[in-house]
């Protein structure tokens, strides 16, 4: 079979064996809330599958329609009704730039009450204003 015509086999040089597990990437670690940094972190569940439906089809990761509903917490006069609705706003549901606008709110809501306080201070620590001195001619008042 060996001819002195064929070179004789070489044990040298061997064509590398392919293996499929050699070619696989590693499976992905799965990564869960503990895992979140940054931004991800402040975000809900609820806030983070609506972002992922809203990118999804195409439109703004930005909630617009809340914009379309009425008053934007950050246009809303201090007052009563901006207290009721910081104190029904579910945070859990709010979008991180909400949460900005609901956090400014708050603030104004906070400096607007202060200011209250200050005023009803100042006059409950006033000095009364002065008598005025019944004239001279006046009759005395009686009582019984």
């Amino acid at each position: 079979m060996n001819n002195a015509s064929e070179p004789a086999p070489s044990t040298a040089f061997r064509e590398p064996v392919f293996r499929e597990s050699a070619f696989r990437a590693p499976a992905p670690k799965a990564i869960g809330p503990a895992d979140a940094t940054g931004v991800l972190k402040a975000m809900s569940p609820g806030v983070v599958d609506f972002l992922f439906r809203r990118l999804v089809a195409g439109e703004s990761a930005e909630d617009v329609q809340w914009h379309r509903e009425g008053t934007a917490l950050s246009a809303q006069v201090p007052g009563a009704e901006l207290a009721r609705r910081l104190a029904e706003t579910d945070l859990e549901s709010l979008t991180p730039t909400e949460l900005f606008h609901y956090v400014r709110a708050a603030q104004r809501l906070s400096a607007w009450a202060e200011a209250l306080r200050e005023e009803a201070v100042g006059r409950y620590c006033a000095v009364p204003p002065a008598r005025p001195e019944a004239p001279a001619d006046a009759a005395p008042e009686r009582r019984i």
